[in-house]
């Protein structure tokens, strides 16, 4: 248990670093593209700092859930602020969904109206482009497999970086082949990878947060487990749901027969839960078989 907590903490200093770093970058050159495009009247500068800026506060938002996820437990918060982690991946992929249609509106009027390509434009999305590789690379060596809100940050980065791709692909065959309608095209592709990347992040973040079951665990094999364990009668009300994506916790009531050691059981019942299922947080009630199970109670 104490190992675990370690590794999370540790985990969770690598993440807060990442982030710190992507959202100076991200926020330095959005800084710079707007200040350019306001000295040189460049509206392409100035939209792609409007882009810069979705992902600076992405960023930012993903570090401030962080920082107040660290606050102590209270008597009124006793799981402390861990779960504003998901409330802001959550947010982050509604912002996702939101960009992805205003992106597919956009690529409709450009079929209408073709945009013009000069060669200013192209640096300024391989420019883009070589600050979303850098960028998305820091996030990559931190833990955004196991935790939402940080993959959450990476996604808006990713989409930006598509579209960095796609207007350096789109502007290639216009200025080549004067196909001015691979622009629009192109930026429906990104459009739908990006809605396919916010969905995702949205359903697994109002999962989490409608107290839904880890994706891992299997609930019958869980209790088949504990079922398995000397003394055990029976398992009922059998509970598992998250924090957050890296925090699954579970409560159960275990029926024993009275000769059982409890605490030896408990100790036994923890074990399993850990190793075989990574549940670092768990509440397991024992009783004997005269006790009556609560009526108004869900029974697995």
């Amino acid at each position: 248990m104490e190992h675990n907590h370690d590794h999370s903490h540790h985990h969770h200093t690598t993440n807060k670093k990442v982030l710190f770093w992507s959202f100076l970058i991200i926020f330095s050159f959005m800084i710079m593209e707007a200040v350019g495009g306001i000295l040189t009247n460049s509206l392409a500068l100035l939209s792609d700092a409007g882009h810069m800026l979705s992902d600076a506060a992405a960023l930012g938002l993903t570090l401030l859930a962080f920082n107040i996820g660290e606050k102590s437990i209270t008597a009124n918060k006793t799981f402390g602020y861990k779960r504003f982690e998901i409330i802001a991946a959550f947010i982050n992929g509604v912002t996702l969904i939101l960009i992805s249609i205003f992106i597919f509106i956009e690529a409709l009027r450009r079929f209408v109206e073709p945009p013009e390509v000069s060669g200013a434009m192209m640096i300024i999305a391989f420019i883009g482009f070589c600050v979303n590789i850098l960028v998305a690379w820091l996030l990559m060596k931190g833990n955004a497999e196991e935790n939402l809100n940080l993959k959450s940050a990476l996604l808006h980065v990713m989409g930006d970086l598509l579209g960095s791709i796609g207007a350096l692909v789109a502007g290639a065959l216009i200025l080549l082949f004067n196909w001015n309608i691979a622009d629009p095209i192109a930026s429906i592709i990104v459009a739908i990878l990006i809605i396919i990347s916010g969905i995702r992040i949205t359903k697994d973040s109002l999962h989490i947060l409608m107290e839904g079951k880890p994706t891992n665990v299997n609930i019958d094999e869980m209790k088949r487990s504990l079922l398995s364990l000397s003394g055990v009668q029976d398992v009922h009300d059998l509970h598992v749901w998250s924090i957050t994506s890296e925090f699954p916790s579970m409560s159960c009531h275990i029926q024993v027969t009275e000769q059982t050691n409890r605490d030896q059981l408990l100790e036994e019942a923890t074990k399993i839960l850990q190793d075989s299922f990574s549940i670092s947080h768990c509440t397991i009630q024992m009783e004997g078989r005269n006790i009556s199970s609560c009526e108004s109670c869900d029974h697995s």
